[in-house]
């Protein structure tokens, strides 16, 4: 058994003995057998990271920066064997889980910086027996919550910014995905950082969730995930007036402007659609196209797509890899049948692979579907699938007003070589992240998170700090 629970500087098992196997989604097999925790390794964590906020938060911003930086530079050494752990747990290609073991180790570096200029203000005075100034005070011990499509990423960067403000934080990975992050928590062992600054709870979500949102110790619960989970979260911290960061996930429409080359906008449009087969919380899902072209736009996408090659996420040539579990492979037959039902019609795909080598893992064929219906599943629910939905239009305000007509503004995308569409859509789109021309925006420079039921706050870029600071405002008289 693998110990994968990480509490006050020490590798511990669970109380209960209870473990975990994981899962290699493009085989089925177990590759790893892991310890499982709950409510007592849950309570342990917070008490950690309780006892661990003074000495933390009292280190200067250049010693926990020098941490951090280290931390990156040890992720980036160790990039390609954290990225084949990732693929074998996760099922991404590995180009893909490279990006994200580099995308994790840039979180660190960039707020090793940013916390450098983290600064109170001082304010002019109104008197002149006063001076008026703000000092930026760490909330406290942070439990993050993470999902499993980013298993790595979404976790350090919740990790990156608690940690650079002063707070130490508690990490509850999703189950079925901790193997890469456990070996993040050992280069991080490594390195320096005092016990009870990090911790890992690999556990059951609803007893480490029930711990965090009552126990006291914890402040600042930051959560990635669904949307009927995070209303949970968000009405249990409500009550007792505890700080949260929501990202909700989303359901981001795609918009293809007249004047963009159709050859510039299938290679887009395939690439936002069917990274990590479409398991990413900002993938486009739905693609707006002109009624002028969209016939031939299907056609091009079609040819596009069929040149895919499905596959072992570790097979260089593999350019999409497994869903991640079987009842996603359920989920997207259901959005196709549901689809089919309501008058939809498959361009292609709309089932899993045939062959032996597709038998024992999770695949599902990348899909094109079109003649869609508001009514349909594939426009009510985030799709979390490899289903591109192709919908036509006539004018842009009728494609901005159809992109908006969702609760969900995550993430929506353009494409457009002028300049009075570029900021007709920056302006009229309802989503919190925008790329035009731009099919991979998120960085750890820029705010990520979303509007209307998407999330609360932002996470990355000096929002992303903001987040675990309190701000106090002091008036001397002199």
């Amino acid at each position: 058994m693998q110990k994968a629970i990480f509490i006050d500087g020490l590798w511990v098992e669970p109380r209960s003995g209870q473990t975990r196997r994981i899962i290699n989604p493009a085989t089925a097999e177990t590759i790893s057998e892991i310890g499982y925790g709950g409510r007592d390794e849950a309570l342990a964590a917070a008490a950690a990271a309780h006892a661990a906020f003074e000495p933390w938060r009292q280190k200067t911003v250049y010693e926990r920066a020098a941490l951090l930086r280290m931390l990156a530079d040890a992720i980036r050494s160790r990039q390609d064997d954290l990225a084949h752990i990732l693929t074998m747990e996760v099922g991404k290609p590995l180009a893909e889980s490279a990006g994200e073991i580099g995308a994790a180790a840039d979180q660190f570096e960039w707020y090793a910086e940013e916390v450098k200029r983290s600064a109170g203000d001082v304010i002019p005075p109104r008197l002149a027996n006063r001076r008026h100034l703000t000092i930026r005070h760490p909330v406290g011990p942070v439990a993050a919550i993470t999902p499993w499509n980013f298993p790595v990423m979404l976790a350090t960067r919740k990790m990156a910014p608690a940690m650079a403000a002063g707070c130490p934080v508690v990490v509850r990975p999703a189950s079925q995905t901790p193997l890469a992050l456990i070996e993040v928590f050992r280069l991080l062992e490594t390195i320096g950082f005092e016990p009870g600054v990090a911790n890992l709870v690999v556990g059951h979500p609803g007893e480490c969730s029930q711990v965090f949102v009552e126990d006291d110790r914890i402040k600042k619960i930051s959560f990635t995930g669904s949307l009927a989970v995070g209303r949970e979260l968000y009405t249990a911290c409500a009550e007792r007036m505890k700080k949260i960061t929501l990202e909700l996930g989303g359901h981001s429409p795609f918009v293809i402007l007249p004047d963009i080359p159709l050859d510039e906008a299938v290679e887009c449009a395939v690439f936002a659609k069917y990274r990590n087969m479409g398991q990413v919380c900002i993938s486009a899902s739905r693609f707006y196209i002109p009624n002028a072209v969209k016939a031939e736009f299907e056609e091009r996408v079609v040819a596009a797509v069929s040149k895919l090659k499905i596959g072992d996420g570790r097979d260089p040539d593999t350019s999409v890899g497994p869903l991640f579990e079987e009842k996603r492979v359920q989920a997207s037959m259901e959005l196709i049948n549901d689809l089919k039902a309501k008058g939809g019609k498959v361009l292609y795909g709309g089932s899993p692979p045939e062959g032996e080598a597709y038998a024992k893992g999770y695949f599902f064929m990348p899909t094109v579907v079109t003649d869609i219906s508001n009514d349909m599943k594939i426009m009510l629910e985030e799709p979390f699938a490899p289903i591109m939905p192709i919908i036509g239009y006539e004018t842009v305000d009728e494609a901005i007003a159809m992109a908006n007509d969702t609760p969900y503004g995550l993430a929506a995308y353009a494409m457009t070589r002028d300049l009075r569409f570029t900021v007709k859509l920056a302006e009229g789109l309802e989503a919190g992240i925008i790329g035009i021309n731009d099919c991979a925006p998120s960085a750890a420079q820029c705010p990520f998170g979303g509007m209307k039921q998407s999330g609360v706050g932002r996470e990355g870029w000096s929002q992303g700090l903001d987040a675990y600071y309190e701000t106090k405002y002091v008036s001397i008289g002199i």
